[in-house]
């Protein structure tokens, strides 16, 4: 085969890849700007809204899209409640109680999920209507499945471009990111603030999850993604939306292209390798704000 087919084919499978990255990396962000919690059970809200969504599609018999946004509503309420029983009592806890935390409910929800009958610790295959179609672009012939990741990932950033531009609320969520105290003042309710910003985060991971099951099936372990979209939220700058979304993208392509150039083994730990080599240069990030202090 050609090796600039080749080469390209790597490209859009890691700009597919990428958009997983940057969707897991996204909440992290969005948590973290409103919050200033680094919340590490986003994985595995991933995890629970891929296995919502097989429940109600492969389980359930609901159609694909309606089953899929019912799975993303019932994300979106389940970190809500997450928000409601883990965070609010913690207000007020130094930040490194708080990551403890999300930790502990990390490893607590995937203790859950392998005890709950009919999820476990077996492989579940999430079915999806475009399983197994190509779409040729010249001499590429690329996944349709890939295409929708990278289609649903394109307009889920505009969606939230718009939210957080136009949207009453996400004017008010940015507020409160930008300064809890002067939001409180100006008459937001912030605690309102913080469960909203969570439920649009596990959505988001639900989303994540979603895509990803075509190519790595729903499992009680597909939250550990976190570990490679918490370094491409770092990458690009941690607090910066637009640099999840690029941090996710980089991570993605250098990886696939470390698995098919790079001695086996280099793609595991590609990501890493990238992030410490920018940071060495940016160490706030690619589109992070360097803070000054003076003392």
């Amino acid at each position: 085969m050609d090796p600039l087919i080749v080469f390209l084919q790597a490209v859009v499978s890691g700009i597919s890849i990428g958009c997983i990255y940057a969707l897991v990396a996204l909440g992290f962000v969005l948590i973290y700007k409103a919050t200033e919690v680094v919340n590490f059970a986003q994985g595995e809200l991933m995890m629970v809204g891929a296995f919502f969504a097989y429940t109600l599609v492969d389980l359930g018999g609901v159609p694909f899209v309606p089953g899929v946004l019912l799975a993303l509503l019932a994300t979106a309420a389940f970190g809500v409640i997450l928000n409601h029983l883990l965070l609010r009592p913690l207000i007020g806890s130094p930040a490194f109680t708080i990551v403890l935390a999300t930790v502990a409910v990390s490893t607590l929800l995937r203790a859950v999920v392998a005890m709950i009958p009919g999820w476990g610790v077996e492989t579940h295959r999430l079915s999806n209507p475009l399983a197994g179609q190509v779409v040729p672009i010249g001499k590429l012939v690329v996944s349709a499945e890939h295409l929708m990741v990278i289609a649903v990932t394109v307009v889920l950033v505009g969606a939230l471009y718009l939210f957080f531009s136009l949207a009453r609320v996400g004017v008010a969520l940015q507020a409160t990111s930008q300064n809890q105290l002067a939001a409180g003042y100006s008459g937001i309710d912030i605690r309102r603030m913080f469960g909203l910003i969570w439920g649009i985060s596990a959505a988001v991971a639900a989303l994540a999850g979603v895509l990803l099951a075509p190519a790595a099936f729903v499992h009680v372990n597909m939250g550990y993604i976190g570990l490679k979209a918490f370094p491409a939220a770092v990458l690009g700058g941690f607090g910066s939306l637009p640099g999840a979304v690029v941090g996710g993208l980089i991570i993605g392509v250098v990886e696939e292209l470390a698995g098919l150039y790079a001695p086996e083994g280099v793609k595991n730990v590609a990501a890493y390798v990238v992030l410490l080599a920018v940071l060495m240069v940016r160490p706030q990030g690619l589109f992070g704000i360097s803070k000054r202090v003076r003392v």
